[in-house]
Order: C-alpha cells, then structure tokens, then sequence
C-alpha cells in the first residue's frame, strides 16, 4: 500500500512508537514490525524508534522493539532515561552517526554532567533491582485483575499493553466500541478523590503506568 502513496526514494525515514502512547497504548500486531523494518532495509530507508514512553525497562524489556526482535537504525530517549532529570539522547548505528558530522549535533546545553550522572545511575538500579523483570510480573498481574474485572463491568472493553505500559478502554457499547468519555473522567476524578493519580488518553483509554518498582501489596491496594 505504502508503495502506491510513496514512492521509496522520497522517503529518507520511517519513525514510529513501538507502542503507540498518546493514542491510547495501542500494541501493533505480531508482524507489523517486523514487516516494516524488512520494507526500510529494502529501500534503504532509516527506520527510527520513537523509544521516549517505552524505553528503558517500561515493557518489561529495556526497549519496546524488543518484543518483536527488531533492531532500530535510530532509537530516541528521553523521560525514563534519567529518572526525570532533564536529558534526552538519540542512539544510533555507527555508519549514521558517522555520516552526520559534527557540529551538526552539538547542542549548547547538551550532555549536562548531572543528567549524564542520573542516567548512570538509573542503568544501575534498573539492572541491580531488576526491574525489568519486576515490569513483566507486574504488568501481567495489573493485566489479570483487570481482565478480571472487564468480565464484572461491560464499561471496560479493552486491556492491553506490553509491561507497565497499560491501557482500559472504556466503552459506553461493546459492540460498536462507543468510547465511554464521560465515564473515563468520572472514574479518573473519583481516583483522584481516593488519592490515586489516574489520567486517560484517547478519549476514553485509562493510562496505567505506575513506578518500575511497584509491588503487588501496592497494587492490590490501588486496585
């Protein structure tokens, strides 16, 4: 399809979320990656993973690529890199940076030592805590306890997610999946009420996305 919209050589790069954050935690199919790394090596286009909301252990992997054993010609970090301290980072194969010389990508307030400080120590605790393990336990259980309550409530119509990256549909009609926006509101407020942060995107998707080092107790009390 995309052959017929574009012709290859007028495309210098493809950049995409593994996992799409803001429009709702949307997880792509088994193939799709996979398919669209084939169709960029093919045409020698740069395919360049948008890693900012799911890098650095938020899957239960330190990238979202992962999952679909796709390695990225450019992957691009940010939030989770230095556990909020103000850095951000592109990571690419040695033949692109190579090709892009400097000062091209110098910035004046780049590589701030502090930030740099934090990211290292970050890399430390993810690996000594293991908390990319702990992303993949307790992802899977938020998964159950809410696919457990999608059976009690026709309001959930969806949970899906990779990790700690997790997102309830909420639909007013499972059958025609009428986005539930009044109530997805509702239930973020009255959280908010209970002293649970809680927001939602899309329109009516519930964004679960807690800490990397959650436990079960604090899950259970949460839910």
């Amino acid at each position: 399809m995309l052959d017929n919209l574009i012709p290859a050589e007028e495309i210098a790069a493809v950049i995409i979320e593994p996992i799409q954050g803001d429009a709702g935690i949307i997880v792509p199919p088994d193939k799709y990656l996979p398919a669209l790394k084939k169709m960029c090596k093919e045409n020698n286009i740069l395919f360049i993973a948008d890693e900012v909301q799911t890098g650095f252990g938020r899957t239960g992997k330190w990238f979202a690529v992962e999952h679909w054993g796709v390695e990225p010609d450019v992957i691009l970090l940010g939030k989770a890199i230095a556990s909020g301290m103000p850095l951000s980072a592109i990571v690419a194969k040695k033949e692109v940076m190579d090709s892009w010389k400097a000062p091209a990508h110098l910035f004046t307030m780049g590589g701030n030592p502090v930030s740099c400080a934090a990211a290292l120590a970050t890399i430390s605790v993810i690996k000594e805590e293991r908390l990319i393990e702990n992303a993949k336990e307790m992802g899977d259980y938020i998964k159950a306890r809410f696919n457990g309550l999608k059976e009690e409530h026709e309001l959930i119509g969806d949970v899906r997610g990779k990790g700690l990256l997790i997102g309830v549909d909420l639909v007013s009609d499972r059958g025609i999946k009428q986005r539930a926006e009044k109530e997805a509101a509702k239930v973020c407020w009255r959280c908010w009420e209970k002293g649970l942060i809680l927001t939602f995107f899309s329109k009516s998707v519930l964004r679960i996305a807690p800490p990397l080092v959650i436990t079960k107790k604090e899950v259970d009390l949460a839910l």
